[in-house]
C-alpha cells in the first residue's frame, strides 16, 4: 500500500483527528519554541488534519502556511477545519516540493518525516528552500532509541526510517543544515494508569509506559539554513 492510499484511509476513518490530538501533548510545546514571526511563511510536512499552521496562525501570525501532504483525503480534511485563506494546502511528495529556492521562513513536520521514501533528498529538498537563517523542526515518535516504538513498523504497511539521535544529526549536517538543537519532549498529558491495572491491551507494565512518554517522549532536531 502506498502513502496515499494508507492515509487516504485514515482520513476517511477520522484518525485525522485522533493523531492531532495525541500529537498535540508534545508537539505544542515544539511550535512553541519555533522564533516565528508574523508574516513569515511556513511550510508543514505531512500536515494532517492541518492543526499545527492554525496553531501558528493564532499564537503567531504567520503570514502564510502551506500544508502538503501526500494525501488528498488528508488534505481535503484539513482544508474543512480550516477557515482563513492565509492557510493552504497540497497534495505533494516530500522528494519534489512546491516551493521556490529560498522562499520559506521556516518548515514543520510532526510524526511524518520518516515516511519519505528517501530522506536525506528531502532534507536536501528542505535546505533549498529555507531562507537563510531559516529553520526546520523536525519532530519524531519513531527513532530508534525508542525502543516502545519498534513494533510499529509491524502495524503499517509503508516502509519507515527508523533513525538515531545521531543519525538526525548527520543527515542534517549532510543536507547543509546546522543543527541549533536536539532534545526529548515528554508527553506529561497523557494518562498513565497505575501499576495494579497493568498489563493493559497495550503495555505489560507501567515502568514501559512510563518509559515510552515520560522519557523517550518526542525526539526533536531543529535545523537551521546557513
Amino acid at each position: 500500500m502506498s502513502v496515499r492510499d494508507e492515509f487516504d484511509a485514515w482520513a476517511a476513518d477520522g484518525r485525522d483527528k485522533g493523531m492531532e490530538d495525541r500529537h498535540w501533548h508534545t508537539a505544542k510545546h515544539a511550535l512553541a519554541r519555533m522564533p516565528v514571526k508574523e508574516g513569515d511563511t511556513v511550510v508543514d510536512l505531512g500536515t494532517g488534519s492541518g492543526y499545527a499552521l492554525r496553531a501558528l496562525h493564532d499564537t503567531k501570525g504567520i503570514g502564510k502556511g502551506y500544508g502538503l501532504d501526500g494525501s488528498p483525503e488528508m488534505v481535503k480534511n484539513a482544508r474543512e477545519y480550516t477557515d482563513t485563506e492565509a492557510i493552504e494546502f497540497v497534495v505533494g511528495d516530500f522528494d519534489d516540493l512546491p516551493f521556490d529556492d529560498d522562499s520559506v521562513d521556516h518548515v514543520w513536520s510532526m510524526e511524518a518525516f520518516y515516511y519519505a521514501p528517501d530522506p536525506e533528498h528531502t532534507l536536501e529538498e528542505v535546505a533549498r528552500v529555507l531562507k537563510p537563517g531559516g529553520t526546520f523542526y523536525c519532530a519524531v515518535n519513531y527513532y530508534e532509541e525508542n525502543v516502545h516504538s519498534h513494533v510499529w513498523q509491524e502495524n503499517i504497511s509503508i516502509e519507515m526510517t527508523r533513525w538515531t539521535h545521531e543519525k538526525y544529526r548527520e543527515a542534517f549536517h549532510d543536507a547543509g543544515l546546522y543543527v541549533a538543537e536536539q532534545d526529548s519532549i515528554a508527553d506529561m498529558e497523557i494518562e498513565i494508569p497505575p501499576a495494579e491495572e497493568f498489563p493493559t491491551e497495550s503495555w505489560e507494565t507501567r515502568e514501559d509506559m512510563v518509559e515510552r512518554y515520560r522519557t523517550f517522549g518526542t525526539l526533536l532536531t531543529v535545523g537551521v539554513a546557513p
